[in-house]
């Protein structure tokens, strides 16, 4: 029988180092640590990423400069490895050809392998925000971060960069644009990047194209972008501020299309359904919120108790069959166990009970009537 952990649709790490795993139509949660040790903000949950295609293991960086396999068959934590190397929490993690990929905040990208004479390290530059790895094409990574302008490395040939963009030209009074890339990510079919900044702008760049400045350019609010998502059709990029304001920005036009509401903190993850017109987001408010992006409904909307860091959504489409199925599974196991219980139990032969004996002479064998019952003798009080 499966494990219950399979059941959950989103993925979430917190700053307390739990990670939660929550199935949105039962609206449960449950808290997966390793060890039975005290919560601590130094094992915070900084950054996830899937460990293989089927979705059964999740890679979790801790912010104590470890990461932790997470097994969803199993149910529980498996294994943990100390990667620590270079300083500052970790700003990515990915998988290539069953190695691990860390990247942390002074700049130090690392490919874990087995064999000490391949370990691969780059200096991508301090300051580092993010490192997205290309889905594409698995050995391309980007990073990004303040005054650290976006980069997109080739692992296999990695003494230099192979794009490297180049900052705005400077404004209206001839002052520098500043750099903060806080977020960026792969558009599918193609090899143009999409980033959002801490200065409230979302870029689109072509690495295919000889110009290394943006090709595209759009602000939303006045606040720090924080994270971003590309919507199913890539179309579309869904960006979070540090203030709670969510956004869909149009690429194709470089404009706002809609607004999403329902938020009270600073949004630290979001992610996009791959197939499904849903985004899933987490922050400091402590909530997972699901939006629909077809109606800008909130679909649904789970408290969990801690400061959320990153998530993980799942790739399942049809979750009220899956729980269906699961649920009709379950049951289906339950009767075969019972089966198996009754029937390896042995039978009892049940003594046969005595014939009636005939009530009369001739042989009747109705049983005899009861007898009235005397009457009682009413007493009269005497009449005083």
């Amino acid at each position: 029988m499966a494990s219950p952990a399979r059941s959950n649709h989103v993925w979430v790490g917190s700053e307390t180092g739990i990670l939660k795993g929550i199935n949105l139509q039962k609206k449960q949660a449950t808290n997966y640590k390793l060890g039975d040790g005290m919560l601590s903000r130094h094992e915070a949950v900084t950054t996830m990423c899937w460990g293989d295609p089927y979705e059964s293991e999740i890679f979790v960086g801790c912010l104590d400069g470890s990461v932790k396999l997470f097994s969803t068959e199993k149910g529980k934590f498996t294994e943990s490895r100390d990667c620590q190397g270079g300083e500052g929490p970790f700003c990515g993690l990915a998988i290539l050809d069953g190695s691990l990929i860390t990247c942390v905040q002074s700049g130090l990208l690392k490919v874990w392998r087995d064999t000490s004479s391949e370990k691969v390290e780059i200096q991508v530059g301090p300051g580092v925000c993010r490192m997205r790895q290309n889905p594409e094409q698995l050995h391309r990574v980007a990073t990004g971060g303040k005054e650290n302008c976006l980069k997109v490395w080739d692992l296999h040939q990695p003494q230099e960069p192979i794009f490297r963009a180049k900052n705005m030209r400077n404004d209206w009074l001839d002052l520098r644009v500043p750099i903060w890339d806080r977020d960026m990510q792969f558009l599918p079919g193609s090899e143009k990047i999409v980033t959002c900044t801490g200065y409230h702008q979302v870029r689109l760049y072509d690495p295919s194209c000889p110009q290394r400045r943006p090709v595209l350019e759009a602000t939303f609010g006045e606040h720090p972008l924080t994270a971003l998502s590309l919507t199913s059709d890539g179309n579309a990029v869904v960006v979070g501020s540090s203030r709670g304001d969510v956004a869909v920005i149009d690429l194709r036009q470089g404009r706002l299309a809609k607004c999403l509401k329902g938020f009270a903190g600073s949004v630290r993850a979001i992610q996009c359904h791959p197939a499904l017109p849903l985004v899933a987001s987490c922050g400091l408010d402590r909530f997972l919120r699901v939006h629909s992006l077809h109606h800008k409904r909130l679909e649904h909307k789970v408290y969990l108790k801690s400061r959320l860091n990153c998530l993980l959504l799942t790739s399942q489409e049809k979750w009220e069959d899956e729980d269906l199925d699961s649920s009709a599974d379950l049951q289906s196991d339950v009767k075969e166990e019972e089966d198996e219980i009754w029937n390896s139990m042995e039978v009892v032969a049940s003594k046969q009970k005595a014939e009636p004996q005939p009530c009369s002479e001739s042989g009747s064998e109705e049983p005899p009537k009861d007898k009235p019952l005397k009457k009682r003798k009413k007493i009269r009080k005497a009449e005083s």
